[in-house]
């Protein structure tokens, strides 16, 4: 076909024979469907002249009557229109010819022309007519799924995960699959009907084909056990990584230009939502931030300093590794903390995954950081830590188990640290998505004693468990959770018998009935007087 193919909707050719109406009847040629992108009369002995490529071209034989219509004429005028990019011949039987003749049949059928005879009360007029309806029908309908599809991918894009949300509406809307490529090639986060091993090695292969600069993309067509796939890379534009940058690579049986225009919105989209945290120049000083300012000491934090200086983010020692409060190990980091100046109030973030980690843990770890509109996030494994500016809401994320401490000013992080860390462990004994720390102790009854006199009270009455913060932190839990034993243990991570034991000991040494509402009540004060 020419490359000056009118700019125009197609339309199948089997439409145009399936009109009733207009009794249109193929006789010759080619039998597979084509696209009609215009239709032309023309009488003319040689029509390349007026075609474009894609039309049904329109004849009643005027320029050839009946007794000139050699075998030789008829070849050279049906190759001629074959090499005008012509998508089939519409012969009109009258006034010049009853019947298509038979030579012409013969030179279509050599040609592989598609010959279409048009009936006698059929008007030449009557299937451009027809042609431009369909046509318009087409293009309505390509735009509307265009801004359907546009709108779902919008709505992904602001779910809990956007990008894999955003790959998920793109595989439905293609019917097909849809990956999001990492610099290497590997899989980021992918969604759609699984395709061969062989199609998944192709895309890699593509990637690697696109060119340096904003907009690149490649596409190819392979044969597998599922028939023809058409496959396409398109380089995501923004900041890259080094030594590459994120690709989306689609792979589905069929492929159009609405295809490609729901493709590139969805290229936009996952620019937008990796394009920030593709870089990750600054996630070891971030890491560095965030372990710093939760007690770590500077020279264990020093490797991931020099390792953001180099822009690689290699293992480094945890802030408490050797006392348990959290390793490096499958660690990801996003943001940078060089964003804006420190805020007054700080919040501490303490969460667990809830669900199974699954590929593309950076973007995961982005997604959250949007979540929970910091930038000063750390994951360790299925453990997080975030620095929130005091003045955000925490709001409950999908797939994680958040406890939120006290909003804090910098110098008391430990102690925010501490107060996230156990409303953890409430939202995990509650099954609940997120748990606030309820900064209860200044309202109420308690805020008739004055501060001093209540933690010296608090020190007295707690004397006994001065010696063993396990046995204090056993009761408060407990406390907390109206003397549930199972929650209690789900929420210490021990078992019930031995939060049962602690208990008992608890109120030995306290000399105390625990199955008394007063003294419960008594102790609870203390331990809220006391502080963590």
């Amino acid at each position: 076909m020419s490359e000056l193919t009118p700019p125009t909707v197609p339309v199948p050719l089997s439409l145009l024979l399936g009109q009733r109406e207009l009794g249109l009847r193929q006789v010759a040629g080619a039998r597979e469907d084509r696209p009609v992108y215009a239709v032309h009369t023309s009488e003319m002995e040689d029509p390349v002249p007026y075609l474009l490529g894609g039309e049904m071209l329109l004849s009643a034989g005027v320029h050839c009557p009946e007794t000139e219509g050699t075998g030789a004429y008829w070849d050279r005028y049906v190759s001629r229109t074959v090499e005008a990019g012509a998508a089939a011949l519409g012969f009109g039987i009258a006034p010049v010819h009853d019947t298509v003749p038979r030579a012409l049949a013969d030179a279509c059928d050599l040609h592989g022309l598609p010959l279409v005879e048009v009936p006698r009360d059929t008007t030449f007029t009557a299937v451009a007519r027809a042609m431009w309806q369909a046509s318009a029908e087409r293009r309505h309908h390509e735009l509307r799924r265009l801004t359907e599809a546009q709108q779902a991918l919008a709505g992904a894009a602001a779910r809990a995960h956007p990008v894999p949300a955003v790959l998920r509406q793109l595989a439905q809307r293609i019917g097909g699959w849809a990956v999001l490529l990492g610099p290497d090639g590997a899989e980021l986060s992918a969604a759609g009907t699984r395709t061969g091993s062989a199609v998944r090695a192709a895309l890699p292969a593509l990637a690697a084909r696109l060119r340096p600069g904003r907009l690149s993309s490649a596409s190819d067509t392979v044969t597998g056990p599922e028939g023809e796939l058409h496959l396409s890379v398109y380089g995501l534009p923004g900041p890259a990584p080094a030594g590459g940058r994120l690709a989306l690579g689609v792979c589905a049986a069929h492929r159009d230009a609405v295809d490609g225009a729901i493709a590139g919105v969805a290229v936009v989209l996952l620019s937008l939502l990796t394009g920030a945290r593709t870089a990750g120049a600054g996630a070891g000083r971030t890491a560095a931030l965030v372990r710093l300012m939760l007690g770590a000491a500077p020279e264990a934090v020093a490797p991931l300093l020099l390792a953001s200086g180099r822009g690689t983010a290699p293992r480094a020692p945890a802030p408490d590794e050797e006392s348990g409060r959290g390793g490096t190990k499958g660690r990801t980091v996003t943001g940078s903390s060089e964003e804006s100046a420190p805020p007054d109030l700080w919040t501490v973030v303490r969460g667990r995954r809830r669900v199974r980690a699954r590929a593309g843990e950076a973007l995961w770890a982005a997604e959250l950081a949007a979540g929970l509109r910091t930038s000063l996030i750390d994951v360790d494994g299925d453990e997080l830590r975030a620095l929130v500016p005091g003045g955000e809401p925490v709001t409950a994320q999908a797939g994680w188990t958040l406890g939120a401490g006290p909003p804090v000013r910098a110098g008391e992080l430990a102690r925010g640290d501490e107060e996230a860390e156990r409303a953890l462990r409430r939202a995990l004994a509650e099954r609940a998505p997120l748990v606030r720390h309820r900064d209860d102790a200044a309202a109420g009854v308690a805020s008739l004693v004055p501060p001093g006199e209540a933690r010296a009270l608090a020190r007295t009455r707690l004397a006994p468990l001065s010696a063993s913060p396990a046995l204090t932190e056993t009761l408060r839990t407990w406390l907390s959770l109206h003397g549930s034993w199972d929650r209690t243990a789900v929420a210490l991570g021990v078992h019930r018998n031995t939060v049962r034991q602690r208990i008992a000991r608890a109120a030995e040494l306290l000399e105390a009935d625990l199955g008394d509402a007063d003294v419960r009540m008594d102790l609870w004060f203390a331990l809220k007087w006391l502080g963590p």
